[in-house]
């Protein structure tokens, strides 16, 4: 099997944390994103929507999306779990997993993709107006994020999971999109320096 990469991009990064996390080694295609190596036929024939992450088998069956690349390694290898134990800790890894990325993940991308200059090409059409609301987006969840953080560890219970690895890739591309954690939500600060810490963070 390849994984095609897309080195620092987010979707690519979520899935090299999970492997790392499992022990996991997969061979890397590189596929150069700057250089729009990603809208090149050696990602459009198997992906069609251009983008990355995208693991094909040896068979020749082709996955995307990054979270459905995680899924199959988790079936694969369960151990360590990292969607969750039993009917509600799955449930709960779900939900978390889910609030993160649609209430995250998502806002700080459409803030980088509408209002980085960078972006200008790849987004057509920056909607400045949408990506600064989408600044506002994130820091509301953040502060709701916080408060859940003050009664657990992690993101969806006592355990790291495929959500803790969306949420630290999410707050790590505030950066580029040029937001940051209000001082005062310490305990995502708490779990995002914890997050950081962890060896698979730099893969």
């Amino acid at each position: 099997m390849n994984l095609f990469d897309g080195g620092k991009a987010p979707n690519p990064r979520r899935v090299r944390i999970f492997l790392a996390e499992k022990g996991i080694n997969v061979p890397i295609v590189p596929i150069d994103m700057g250089a729009m190596e990603h809208r090149g036929h050696i990602v459009t024939s198997r992906n069609p929507l251009a983008r990355l992450p995208v693991l094909e088998l040896d068979d020749g069956t082709v996955l995307s999306e990054s979270v459905a690349i995680c899924r199959y390694f988790e079936e694969l290898q369960p151990e360590p779990v990292l969607f969750g134990r039993g009917a509600l800790g799955k449930a709960q890894v779900e939900m978390w997993q889910r609030r993160l990325e649609l209430n995250l993940f998502f806002p700080v991308a459409q803030a980088f993709r509408h209002i980085h200059p960078a972006m200008r090409d790849w987004e057509v059409p920056q909607v400045p107006e949408w990506g600064e609301a989408n600044k506002q987006k994130a820091v509301d969840f953040l502060v709701l994020l916080d408060a859940e953080l003050a009664l657990r560890e992690f993101a969806a219970g006592d355990a790291f999971s495929i959500a803790d690895i969306t949420g630290l890739v999410a707050v790590d591309f505030m950066k580029p999109a040029r937001l940051s954690v209000p001082d005062e939500l310490t305990n995502v600060t708490r779990w995002h320096q914890a997050l950081k810490a962890r060896p698979s963070a730099s893969a």
